[in-house]
């Protein structure tokens, strides 16, 4: 298997999918967040969860972080030159524990933004929030100095790690995701919805921006309205390949301008 993946790495049978992330008020497409996928000669598509650890227990992951930032920030370029928003369309990357750390995230990061006209602040680094207890002092000057170059920063699946409540006031931290495990709390009664209203109540008294991922029904849609800016989830779309992203921002587009021109 590591010897298929580093081979996956080299060959380009990597790709990436995009789900979007809408706006709750109004459900326009807002941004994305790239998902790696690894499209295996014999196997076919071979999903994130049976591949990313061993991708992290080997170190591969850094390769394959770094292709993937580089893969979908030139996507996003080429979106905002394509879709232009008054709000730019922005890109969520995810950043493992071991690219954080052991990789010059900030140097490639960098780099990235010095060969690809984006806004810097249309890329949101997405961290898990386990990472940010294990060194904290570390982990906040790393992230001070993607934050001075206008990156934006986000705790993937808050509440499901550690507590980091310590820190995270301290953090220049600029969204919080809600984790799948809650929001479907909301559709099956249990007892764990409150706490989509606690990390919400949380978002606001911090100022940061609140994404919930996971939602699958009109109804955690609508119970989500009042709480979050931003959400994502098969209710909305699920990850894709670019062509079929296209589409939709093309149909968004369409159904923005007809009643204009009517």
């Amino acid at each position: 298997m590591e010897a298929d993946l580093r081979a996956a790495l080299e060959q380009g049978q990597l790709c990436l999918h995009y789900q979007p992330i809408v706006l709750l008020e109004t459900g326009a497409i807002a941004g994305f967040e790239a998902l790696m996928r690894w499209n295996h000669p014999e196997r076919g598509l071979v999903p994130p969860a049976e591949f990313i650890p061993l991708a992290e227990e080997t170190g591969l992951i850094a390769p394959m972080g770094r292709w993937a930032l580089g893969e979908a920030v030139r996507q996003l370029a080429a979106w905002q030159a394509r879709f232009p928003r008054a709000t730019p369309l922005f890109m969520s990357v995810n950043v493992s524990t071991r690219q954080f750390r052991d990789d010059d995230i900030v140097g490639a990061v960098r780099d990235l933004l010095d060969e690809v006209a984006i806004p810097p602040s249309s890329l949101k680094l997405e961290l898990t929030e386990s990472l940010l207890v294990q060194d904290p002092d570390e982990c906040r000057m790393l992230m001070q100095s993607l934050r001075d170059m206008d990156v934006r920063l986000s705790i993937d699946d808050f509440g499901t790690g550690y507590s980091s409540l310590a820190y995270l006031h301290k953090l220049p931290v600029d969204v919080l995701k809600i984790d799948r495990s809650f929001v479907r709390a909301v559709s099956t009664g249990e007892g764990n919805a409150a706490i989509v209203q606690v990390i919400a109540g949380l978002a606001t008294i911090l100022r940061l921006d609140c994404v919930a991922e996971g939602v699958e029904t009109a109804d955690e849609a609508v119970y989500l309205r009042g709480l979050c800016q931003y959400a994502q989830g098969y209710h909305f779309a699920r990850p894709a390949l670019p062509e079929a992203v296209e589409r939709l921002l093309v149909a968004e587009d369409a159904h923005i301008v007809l009643p204009a021109s009517a």
